[in-house]
Formats: structure tokens, C-alpha cells, sequence
């Protein structure tokens, strides 16, 4: 099933060339060569979606180039040992514009917007003599869901930047940044439109496209970026009802077992063995554990024991055996000192790492059975969105609304799946709104760490100055991160696109 997809896509490429949605190639495949039949239209969104598969985006590597995959090296949950290769330097203060890592993922964006917009264009003009009217707005709709996906990175990360909306020719390509509430409104609007024509599952053989589910729920997280949390709510509402649930096991579903699982909205798929259809962000050296992304000891300590307390309170808490007793999400996330990583030659991770742990969540765990190393490209899903934060963004609308009698139960159902203690028996009943807050958002980050949202959740929440002195505070040897305001919290437009383009003014703070 898995394959059928993925080989659709490699059919795509291999028969249209990598210069498929090239500019120079636009005007000569869509007027002629190609959009003649459904089957055209199909190709073509598999080429949005293969977009997705770029290291930069969400296939990763095993060190050094971080995709979406590993984007917690942003904040205080990870550090990125590989510093040169972008994040790590970012996170330092010692990058400018010039840097490569900010070309890459900016380019990556606009490939997939590029993509997505010829699909659009094209797409539209069928006849129904080759495409009935149902199938052409589920194609449209695939091909909205995926450009909002891809500006909502873009305005996220760089906030203020080109608003391109339709095919260009190189005489329309020279154009200014639109404002960041432009970029804010067209998401909006597409993703409304998207899921109100995706339908709510697929084949069997079909799994992995865009559902009414995964605009739905990537609807509800930008409204949560921008405080729009009765909106938020109401979105939530809907993917309640859409039949979602979550896996029975925290740790398999980060694993190629878990990945049809039936808490999944959306995910970017992946083949092993599959040309260009393989990732490596869950790639592991047979020596030591990805060292490119290795959690920091702020995050270790932040998962609470099992009887629901902080460590520092806790009577379980063992601070020679600190991984004893605790949230069951830290030892599915996390490798201590002595815990085998290998498991088919029984490596143990030694701790030789600078924040003496390793990443364990979504990482291979022992070479192929076919004989390929751990170290080679594989095959595991990336999960974009799931419906336990679908349950923690509802839960977090509710406390910001200041409706408060379901936050607790909702907390409690994510809680449940580790057998971990409700609020209730912990924290107590009648809490404030404050006290729901912190409740909330503690799950969150122990709930989906190190899976790229942990920026996303400092800058909308105004606490990316704090997750820097919790990064200090943990003096990790050789990093040294600075906060340096405006130019910790947004990317700078890549400077060889201002270079091109005269029209095109730099980021505030990175002038």
C-alpha cells in the first residue's frame, strides 16, 4: 500500500525529469506534454507531496542537515552538535543571512508553492470529459492543503516574504515581500477551502494523501499561533467527530509498526529501498546514537515521575537512576547511559555525548533485516499531526477562553495512554486558569518533544527568551546559545534572494 504511492511518484520524476516544475520547463509541460488526463492530475500532486521528502523539509540526514524532523534543535529540547550546518550556529548568534541552511529550507518552501500552484492552475482548466467535478476538488484541495502547509513554515520562520499565488513567468518572478498578515490570511482561507472538499478517509491503497482531518488540524494549529483560540476550538470540534483515536502504545507509534495507526492525521511518507522515496532522520550510527540531535538535560528533567510530581519533589525520584520511575514518554523519547541502542548486536549508548543523552524517539533501533546498516536511508513515516495534540491544542483553547470544566478530562486522556496520574489526583480540582495553563502546556512539551513543534510553541506562548536561559543554565560543553531578540525568533531572507531581487527588502534585525 505504502508503495503503490511512493512508486507513483518516482514514476512521475523519472518520466517528467527533475525539471518538472523548473520554470524553464512550465510553459512547455503544461501547454503540451502533460494535465491531459486525471492520471496527469494525480503525478502532478505526488510532485507537491515529493517536495515533503527533501532533507531540509522532513527526510532529514544522519547528521548535520536538519529537516522539519529534528526542528527542536531550535529551542531548549535539543542541540545540534553538527553547528556549522545552520541550526546550531542560529542558535549561537554566529549566522548571517549568507548562510546555506536559510537557502535551502526558503527554497525547499517555494519548490513546493511553486508546485502546488501549477497544480492549481492546471488542474482547474481540465474538462469534465477527463476528470469528473468531484475528483478535480479533491485534487484542488490536496494541492491548497499542501501550499498552506508550506507557508505556514514560511510564516512562521521567516514571518514577512512573497505572497506568490499563481504560475510565473521570469519577468513576474521579481516581486516584493508581502506583510505577514497577507500570508496569515491566505492560509486561512485556503485550508477552510481545502477541508471543506477533502473527504474524511481513502483507500486502503490511497493512504498518506491529505485528508479533511489534516487541514482541519493544521487549520486549528496556525489559529493557535495566532491567539484566534475560539476558531482554534471550533476546529477541534470538528476533527472530534471524524472518528480519530489515540494508539494504545506511545512508543510503537513512533516506529514503522505504529505508522498506520488510527491516531495518525497526517503524515510524510517513506519507502525503504525506494529511490529518492527514503529519510534519514531516523538514521543512527552503530557507535553512538544520532548525535546531531541529542535532548537536553532541561527536557530530561522536565518529565515528571510516575505519581504525577516534578523531580524535585518527588519521593520516586532517584538522581543516580534518573530514568527510574519516570513518565513512560521519557524513556520512549530518550536513551540513558547504558541502554541498549542496537538491539540486534546489543550496543549500548555509553553517554559519550555532549549533553550526555541520546535521541531515542523515531530513531532506528537495529540495521534492516535485508542487511542495510542503520546508518543507511530508511523508511519510517514523519507524523505531522496527530490527534493527541489535536486533544492538548483543544485543552489549550479552552484555558485561553477561560472555559475551563473540560480542560482537565482532555489533559487526562493523553495522560491515560502512559498510565500516567489524572489532574485531578495530582493537582487537584477547582485549578485556575493559570494553574491549566502550566498544567497544559507541560503536556504538551513532554507529550510531542522532538517532533518539531517546540519553537513553534516558545514563540506563540513569548517565552523564547526563557527556553534560552534554561539552555544556559544546563551548560552543555561547546554550546554557548545567545538570545539576540528579533534575530532569535525569525530567519533572515536568504541573501543571494535579495541579491537577485531589487524589490526584495531583508528581515527586520537582519538588515
Amino acid at each position: 500500500m505504502k508503495k503503490i504511492i511512493f512508486l507513483l511518484i518516482a514514476i512521475a520524476f523519472t518520466g517528467c525529469s527533475d525539471d518538472f516544475l523548473d520554470r524553464d520547463s512550465l510553459t512547455a509541460i503544461s501547454e503540451s506534454n502533460f494535465w491531459k488526463t486525471e492520471k496527469d492530475a494525480q503525478l502532478g500532486l505526488n510532485g507537491i507531496y515529493d517536495v515533503l521528502q527533501d532533507p531540509i523539509m522532513y527526510g532529514g540526514s544522519l547528521n548535520g542537515l536538519h529537516g522539519t524532523a529534528v526542528f527542536d534543535v531550535f529551542s531548549d529540547n535539543s542541540y545540534n552538535f553538527y553547528k556549522g550546518n545552520g541550526p546550531g550556529f542560529y542558535m549561537e548568534g554566529n549566522i548571517d543571512p549568507n548562510h546555506f541552511y536559510f537557502n535551502f529550507y526558503w527554497t525547499a518552501c517555494y519548490r513546493g508553492i511553486g508546485r502546488a500552484n501549477v497544480a492549481l492552475e492546471n488542474i482547474e482548466a481540465m474538462p469534465e470529459s477527463v476528470i469528473s467535478q468531484d475528483k478535480k476538488d479533491e485534487y484542488l484541495a490536496q494541492a491548497l492543503f499542501l501550499r498552506s502547509l508550506f507557508y505556514t513554515k514560511i510564516a512562521i520562520y521567516f514571518q514577512n516574504a512573497p505572497l506568490v499565488l499563481n504560475v510565473q513567468t521570469l519577468d513576474e518572478a521579481y516581486v516584493p515581500k508581502n506583510s505577514y498578515e497577507e500570508i496569515k490570511d491566505q492560509i486561512i482561507a485556503d485550508l477552510i477551502k481545502a477541508a471543506s472538499a477533502l473527504p474524511v478517509r481513502y483507500p486502503e491503497n490511497q493512504y498518506g494523501y491529505a485528508t479533511k482531518g489534516a487541514a482541519l488540524g493544521l487549520l486549528a494549529r496556525f489559529y493557535m499561533y495566532n491567539k484566534e483560540y475560539q476558531k482554534a476550538l471550533d476546529a477541534t470540534t470538528e476533527i472530534l467527530g471524524l472518528g480519530y483515536s489515540l494508539n494504545p502504545s506511545y512508543a510503537q507509534l513512533f516506529t514503522e509498526q505504529g505508522e498506520f495507526s488510527n491516531e495518525i492525521i497526517f503524515s510524510v511518507r517513506f519507502v525503504e529501498g525506494v529511490s529518492d522515496n527514503t529519510e534519514n532522520f531516523s538514521a543512527t550510527f552503530s557507535g553512538i546514537p544520532k548525535v546531531d540531535d541529542q535532548p537536553m538535560p532541561n527536557l530530561v528533567d522536565d518529565y515528571y515521575n510516575i505519581d504525577g510530581l516534578p523531580i524535585s519533589v518527588s519521593p520516586l525520584f532517584n538522581p543516580a537512576k534518573e530514568q527510574e520511575n519516570r513518565d513512560p514518554r521519557l524513556n520512549a523519547s530518550v536513551y540513558f547511559k547504558g541502554d541498549i541502542f542496537l538491539v540486534d548486536i546489543n550496543r549500548p549508548f555509553r553517554g559519550n555525548t555532549a549533553t550526555t543523552y541520546a535521541r531515542k524517539k523515531y530513531i532506528r533501533n537495529a540495521n534492516y533485516p535485508n542487511g542495510t546498516r542503520a546508518s543507511r536511508p530508511g523508511g519510517q513515516d514523519f507524523i505531522v499531526m496527530r490527534y493527541a495534540e489535536v486533544l492538548l491544542m483543544r485543552a489549550e483553547a479552552l484555558v485561553e477562553l477561560n472555559q475551563l470544566s473540560e480542560v482537565s478530562a482532555l489533559v487526562n486522556q493523553v495522560r491515560a495512554r502512559v498510565n500516567m496520574p489524572t489532574v485531578e489526583s495530582v493537582e487537584g480540582t477547582g485549578l485556575s486558569q493559570d494553574e491549566l495553563r502550566d498544567i497544559v502546556r507541560h503536556e504538551r512539551r513532554v507529550e510531542l518533544a522532538m517532533e518539531g513543534l517546540r519553537f513553534f510553541d516558545l514563540k506563540r506562548w513569548g517565552e523564547v527568551e526563557q527556553a534560552y536561559q534554561r539552555l544556559i543554565a544546563d551548560n552543555v560543553p561547546g554550546y554557548n546559545p545567545s538570545y539576540r531578540g528579533v534575530k532569535s525568533e525569525t530567519f533572515p531572507i536568504p541573501q543571494n534572494e535579495i541579491d537577485a531581487n531589487n524589490n526584495l527588502t531583508q528581515n527586520t534585525g537582519w538588515e
